[in-house]
């Protein structure tokens, strides 16, 4: 399994989300619809994204959950692969966080 110094950097992630160089894993789509989800949000959101969680150790590819926001101040979340040489970045999940859940939407609730 390729470790974190193998993963594809923040920067590389955020250019191609912005880009919309970016496809969906079947779940994701649902989650899209489910939360009704923009294509445009992603690109608001991806544009200044912070890692908040990492999993270098993932089960198909290195992954990250990102955090960013819309230009309405709408907060999501996404679950990312970081596979270094892939042509778009491939979003594995993404939804907006519940606040009883996330206190600033960066750190889980204990």
């Amino acid at each position: 399994m390729p470790g974190l110094a193998e993963s594809k950097p923040l920067a590389r992630l955020r250019a191609q989300l912005l880009a919309g160089e970016f496809e969906f894993s079947q779940h994701a789509l649902r989650r899209m619809v489910e939360h009704n989800i923009a294509d445009q949000e992603i690109l608001e959101a991806g544009a200044d994204a912070v890692i908040i969680e990492d999993y270098p150790a993932d089960k198909y590819s290195p992954s990250c959950l990102l955090l960013g926001f819309t230009r309405r101040q709408r907060a999501l979340h996404l679950q990312v692969s970081r596979a270094p040489g892939q042509p778009r970045v491939r979003i594995i999940t993404l939804y907006e966080p519940d606040p009883a859940e996330w206190g600033d939407f960066m750190h889980r609730r204990e």
